[in-house]
């Protein structure tokens, strides 16, 4: 199962549309990125309960509050969060997170 906090959706829509404005992606290709996301089942957390241990830990790791929150799921769920963001893995490498994050690379390679 996957699990997301509720910014997941508005995070990846930016992403889509600085994309598309880039041009780098095509109008159909949003709309068919838009649909296989929300397409996919995933658990939503809200994030009111979680916000303090994501607060925590990006003040520990120094990591932005919106990277913390998927850490923080990780850490509720005893999981592992997977990110294609190896600056995000980078940065937790030497914090008492970096068991709580898979680089894409390394673990599709």
């Amino acid at each position: 199962m996957l699990y997301a906090p509720d910014l997941v959706y508005p995070e990846t829509g930016n992403i889509l549309w600085k994309k598309q404005r880039r041009r780098e992606l095509a109008h159909e290709e949003v709309d068919e990125i838009v649909s296989a996301i929300t397409a996919l089942p995933m658990i939503i957390e809200p994030s009111k309960p979680i916000i303090p241990l994501a607060v925590s830990i990006a003040v520990q790791s120094g990591i932005t509050v919106y990277d913390a929150m998927y850490v923080a799921i990780a850490r509720i769920y005893v999981i592992k969060m997977i990110t294609a963001d190896k600056k995000l893995t980078d940065a937790l490498a030497k914090t008492e997170f970096k068991h709580d994050v898979i680089w894409l690379g390394a673990w599709v390679g």
